[in-house]
């Protein structure tokens, strides 16, 4: 009788589940759902409301870099439009910033044939001294090529990474070649390097060189790390070519003032018999100080707030939640996402689904999730609802961005329309990032995309079970 007792549980659980399992495979969108997803599809085709979105974020703030007057007044920005677009429950939550001054940066080659190349302080980086620093120089592709090098050959010399980025849709490339910008610095520092300059991490033959974030070690001194442009690149490849030896000089006033007071900015679209379950919509609202960041990220933001807007002025009933968040500080320490999960640890569980958008403004090209496998049909089914967008079906091995990671990692489902990066590279981290570089054709396309998404993601009849298989590393 007892074995009885202990048996009985266990198998009525285990009956639970594959009935839920059944369930959530033969659940189906409802007609109304689906017309009501061919109806945001066209009107955010026809709808230019993202796009007039960026040219007022990137007009009336500008650069929104963390810690500065435009990071403060991008989150007044962000309140207000919310607000104006009718979403409810908006406010601030705060996130606690670096605040890093990029300065002035001069860089030039000093042997062979001298001359100076326009650079750019990488993300982070220390400055020079007053006087700068001039060496002798090596070059290298990449990390491991440097680590390959015999001891002692860039001990005082000043390092310069090669390694060009291969232009890919998916961004592929991207993930490829950042490692060089995130580890090199500290990587040539343990090795007894004075300085770094690296090709930009980027795609554009224009002479402008791209930021980003660098990641110092705490096991290796912080040496200076700047970036030249492609073309000026492989003029110092081809000055490296001629066997003769190359002398650098780098100067930068680059430094870190005090951590300044930011905010994710939240509004939401209230859910009806589910209210209590999240759909979370992620875009960072800040950007580099180069440029206005109109791909990188004004146009996520615009997209995802467009979506949310026109859902509410359809007078559609989402079942779950709709929430959007426009993080602070994606781009050099993810500190708003961070916040995020520490101010709102108790509701976590109830974040059942995510979508970000930081990949430019597109078009979508792709649909690609990380559900729990019980989950694929109804990925399919979204599918098939944007199928005169005629998207690729992608797999369900998602990565999703830099502000979900965390909610990801603790097994919240993720469904990417992905956006086409095929361009983006050309500007992502530059000056040339401006409103000039986005296609009104192509952001509407994508608030298609994703508002279909979205939608048919919050009526979902079953139900968003946690991911337990380990989230791809965002490499």
């Amino acid at each position: 009788m007892r074995k009885f007792k202990l048996v009985f549980p266990a198998i009525f659980l285990l009956c639970q589940l594959s009935f839920a399992t059944a369930a959530n495979k033969a659940a189906t969108f409802s007609r109304a759902d689906l017309a009501a997803a061919t109806t945001l599809r066209e009107r955010a085709l026809a709808d230019s409301k993202a796009y007039e979105l960026v040219a007022s974020l990137t007009t009336e703030v500008g650069p929104r870099f963390a810690g500065t007057p435009g990071d403060k007044a991008a989150v007044g920005w962000a309140v207000r439009e919310m607000q104006r677009l009718g979403f409810a429950n908006v406010r601030t939550s705060e996130a606690l910033v670096g605040h890093w001054v990029r300065g002035e940066a001069e860089f030039a080659v000093v042997t062979p044939w001298p001359q100076a190349m326009p650079a750019a302080a990488l993300g982070g980086s220390i400055g020079t001294s007053s006087e700068g620093i001039e060496a002798d120089a090596v070059m290298v592709q990449d990390v491991a090529a440097l680590n390959a090098l015999p001891p002692g050959a860039v001990r005082d010399r000043i390092v310069f990474f090669g390694n060009r980025m291969e232009r890919t849709r998916d961004g592929s490339g991207y993930m490829r070649a950042v490692p060089v910008r995130a580890t090199g610095p500290s990587a040539a520092a343990a090795l007894g390097a004075v300085g770094v300059v690296i090709r930009s991490i980027g795609t554009s033959d224009h002479r402008f060189p791209h930021t980003g974030a660098t990641r110092y070690s705490q096991t290796a001194p912080r040496i200076p790390a700047l970036a030249i442009s492609n073309p000026d690149a492989d003029a110092l490849e081809r000055q490296f070519a001629s066997g003769k030896p190359v002398r650098l000089r780098m100067n930068s006033s680059s430094r870190d003032l005090p951590p300044a007071r930011s905010a994710n900015v939240i509004g939401e679209i209230a859910g009806s018999d589910l209210a209590h379950e999240i759909v979370i919509l992620a875009a960072h609202l800040d950007s580099w100080d180069l440029g206005v960041g109109a791909l990188d990220n004004a146009s996520g933001c615009a997209i995802l707030m467009s979506v949310a807007r026109l859902i509410r002025e359809l007078d559609l009933k989402p079942r779950r939640t709709i929430r959007v968040v426009l993080f602070a500080n994606e781009e050099s320490a993810q500190s708003g996402s961070i916040a995020y999960i520490a101010a709102h640890e108790a509701e976590l569980p109830r974040h059942v689904l995510g979508f970000e958008a930081d990949f430019g403004a597109g078009p979508v090209w792709r649909l690609s999730s990380r559900v729990n496998p019980a989950q694929v049909p109804a990925i399919d089914q979204i599918h098939r609802a944007l199928a005169p967008l005629k998207l690729v079906r992608g797999d369900n091995a998602a990565r999703g961005g830099a502000d979900l990671d965390g909610l990801a990692k603790l097994g919240m489902p993720l469904i990417e329309p992905g956006l086409d990066g095929t361009n983006y590279f050309d500007v992502h981290h530059t000056a040339d990032d401006t409103l000039a570089r986005v296609d009104p054709g192509a952001i509407r396309q994508s608030v298609a995309a994703f508002a279909v998404s979205v939608w048919l993601g919050a009526q979902y009849p079953g139900t968003w079970e946690r991911v337990i298989t380990p989230k791809p590393e965002r490499r």
